[in-house]
């Protein structure tokens, strides 16, 4: 354990660094990381916006099947801010299958915004962002040794992207991390967390995903990732996502700034082509949906009013009708 977590240390030290200092907006930010790191302004970048419109249905990708995904093993798991996000080691008994090779599970991390802010995901689908995104990030065991030395080669890496959203309760899968980060609020920090199944920070279903070619989110931006993005979305609760926003800083001590809004912003997808396991439907953001609600109740109030008027007015004729025939019979009596 302590060595893969040294090697885990060692591979993002060398990854994210690189003798340079990158943060997400500034003087050293997201439109700045080219000049230090040039593969950032490379032609195949992630993340990107997902248009269902334009994705290629490909019945031939098989499911997805995450190993060992359930329990990860008895020994405690690393808990790190690192100044650009909260990252959770894995043991490499997790790994993937349903992908051209093994691919074995190294570490997870998230992305979110800022209270207040809408948005917070990497990814987008038909230009919508959600309220923060789970990577989990593994490499092809199968032709690398490490996952440094898969990092620079060609679908050396493969990663989950997990779109998160705002529900109405809390996500105790979630909380096996967010309960821990009061512990790692400065850079640097570290903690243990006791093991916890991952697979319950997934959607409840798998079968719906996008896969296409990309790269890491941050630098380098090594164009070595092949990506699975869920269409199915994870959710935790307001609370929760406000302690994802407010309890972090990037800084190792005073003055304290912020772990916020460590997203990047959507990468031109250029000539490359995005895959679905699934055949599209109509995609509704949630306010559409909601109008869809409200406008279907509307609906059947109407009708049900309408409903309601017919047959009072049927009845009225009904009633005008036996009255008619009632009057008709007592004259013929009469006249009889």
């Amino acid at each position: 354990m302590l060595f893969f977590a040294l090697l885990l240390e060692v591979t993002w030290i060398l990854a994210a660094d690189e003798g340079h200092h990158w943060t997400y907006e500034g003087p050293h930010g997201q439109d700045h990381w080219p000049a230090s790191y040039p593969e950032c302004g490379s032609d195949a970048q992630s993340p990107i916006d997902i248009q269902t419109d334009s994705v290629t249905f490909d019945p031939e990708l098989p499911a997805l099947q995450p190993h060992g995904y359930d329990q990860p093993g008895t020994e405690p798991l690393d808990l790190h801010n690192n100044g650009h996000t909260v990252q959770l080691s894995l043991p490499p008994t997790l790994y993937l299958g349903g992908l051209p090779r093994k691919y074995v599970a190294a570490q997870l991390h998230l992305h979110w915004g800022q209270k207040g802010s809408p948005g917070g995901s990497e990814h987008q689908i038909n230009n919508e962002a959600t309220a923060a995104e789970l990577h989990i990030v593994h490499y092809d065991s199968d032709s690398y040794g490490s996952l440094s030395e898969a990092a620079q080669r060609p679908q050396g890496l493969a990663v989950l992207g997990i779109l998160i959203e705002v529900g109405d309760t809390e996500n105790p899968a979630y909380e096996h991390i967010l309960s821990h980060l009061h512990e790692i609020s400065h850079k640097d920090q570290k903690t243990s967390v006791p093991p916890f199944s991952v697979r319950e920070l997934l959607p409840s279903e798998l079968e719906q995903f996008f896969r296409y070619n990309g790269s890491l989110t941050t630098p380098p931006c090594y164009q070595s990732v092949l990506w699975t993005v869920f269409n199915r979305r994870a959710q935790i609760s307001v609370g929760q996502l406000e302690r994802l926003q407010q309890t972090l800083f990037s800084t190792e001590e005073e003055p304290s700034e912020a772990l916020v809004q460590n997203y990047r912003a959507p990468q031109p997808l250029n000539q490359r082509a995005v895959f679905a396991s699934f055949i599209q439907g109509p995609v509704y953001t949630t306010g559409e949906m909601l109008s869809l609600a409200v406008g279907i109740v509307l609906g059947c109030l109407c009708l049900l009013v309408a409903a309601y008027f017919i047959a009072k007015r049927i009845r009225k004729k009904r009633l005008g009708n036996g009255k008619s025939v009632v009057f008709t019979s007592v004259r013929a009596t009469t006249e009889a």
